[in-house]
C-alpha cells in the first residue's frame, strides 16, 4: 500500500535550487519564493548574489555554497536545510550548470572535441543531479512526498547549434530523469525535465550573437524568445499540486519552436 502523499502546496514545500544565485536559477528561486515555498539558494561562486536574494527574504530563504560533484557537501547543504527549516527538502531544482558559454564561433567542432569537454559536462549535469537526489531522497521518503525537477534543453531535439558536450550530458540527464521516475514512483517522488531552448537572457547566453536571437524569435509560433523567467515560472507546474499524476515527462518551454 502506497502511503505517500499526492500532493503538497508549494507554499509547504522545502525546495533547493542548484545554481540559484545568478542567471536561470536566480529566476528559478524568485518563482518559487514568490509562491510562499522556503528555498535553499544553492551557489558555487556567486556569493554576493545569492547573500542579496537570500536577504530579500530573510525568513524564508538561505544561500548555501556547495559544489554539487561533491556528495559530502551536498549531504552538508542538505543537512543545513533541515536544522534551518525544521523539516527536509521536499523538492529539488537541478539548475547547476558547469562552465559554459552558448558562442557557436567557440564550441568545440567534431574534429576538436575532446573527451574531457564531455567529461566536464557530465559531472556537473548528470553526477550533480545524481547528488542532490541521492542526498534529498531520505527526507523525501520521510515525507512520503519528493518534486525532483530537471532542468534541459531542446538541442537534443534540435540541434541548431551543434554543442556537442552540453547536449550529450542534457540527454542523459533526461534518460535519468525517466529511469529515477520509474524507481521513485512508489515513494511518492515524481521526477520530470523542463526544457529550454536559448533563454534571452542569461550569463550563458549573453555571448549569443542578437541576429541568432532574432532568427529564433522569427521561428517561433509566438515570434519571441523565451525570457527566464517565463521558463522559471513553468517550472512551478512540476512542484505544484497540478502535476500530481505526472512524472518522467519532458516539457519543452521554447515558444513553440520545438514540437513535442
Amino acid at each position: 500500500m502506497n502511503n505517500s502523499r499526492a500532493a503538497l502546496p508549494i507554499d509547504s514545500q522545502v525546495v533547493l535550487v542548484t545554481g540559484g544565485g545568478r542567471g536561470l536559477g536566480r529566476h528559478l528561486v524568485q518563482s518559487f519564493l514568490r509562491e510562499g515555498a522556503r528555498v535553499i539558494i544553492n551557489y558555487l561562486n556567486s556569493a554576493e548574489s545569492a547573500n542579496a536574494l537570500a536577504a530579500q527574504h530573510p525568513d524564508r530563504a538561505m544561500a548555501v555554497q556547495a559544489d554539487v560533484t561533491d556528495p559530502v557537501a551536498v549531504g552538508a547543504m542538505l543537512a543545513a536545510a533541515r536544522t534551518r527549516f525544521g523539516e527536509p527538502v521536499t523538492t529539488v531544482v537541478n539548475n547547476a550548470l558547469p562552465a559554459f558559454s552558448f558562442n557557436g564561433d567557440a564550441r568545440p567542432h567534431a574534429d576538436t572535441l575532446a573527451w574531457e569537454d564531455l567529461c566536464q559536462q557530465f559531472e556537473g549535469i548528470v553526477r550533480g543531479a545524481l547528488n542532490t537526489t541521492q542526498a534529498a531522497l531520505p527526507g523525501m521518503r520521510e515525507s512520503g512526498f519528493g518534486r525532483i525537477i530537471n532542468v534541459g534543453t531542446n538541442l537534443f531535439q534540435n540541434p541548431v547549434v551543434p554543442y556537442h558536450d552540453y547536449t550529450a550530458a542534457k540527454a542523459a540527464l533526461l534518460s535519468l530523469t525517466r529511469t529515477l521516475s520509474h524507481d521513485l514512483g512508489p515513494a511518492g517522488v515524481t521526477v520530470n525535465m523542463i526544457s529550454g531552448g536559448l533563454l534571452r537572457t542569461t550569463d550563458a547566453s549573453s555571448a549569443t550573437p542578437e541576429a541568432v536571437f532574432d532568427l529564433i524569435a522569427s521561428s517561433t509560433p509566438l515570434r519571441r524568445v523565451t525570457t527566464p523567467a517565463e521558463f522559471a515560472d513553468a517550472a512551478l507546474f512540476f512542484a505544484s499540486p497540478w502535476s500530481r499524476s505526472v512524472t518522467g515527462q519532458n516539457l519543452v518551454v521554447d515558444g513553440g519552436l520545438v514540437k513535442n
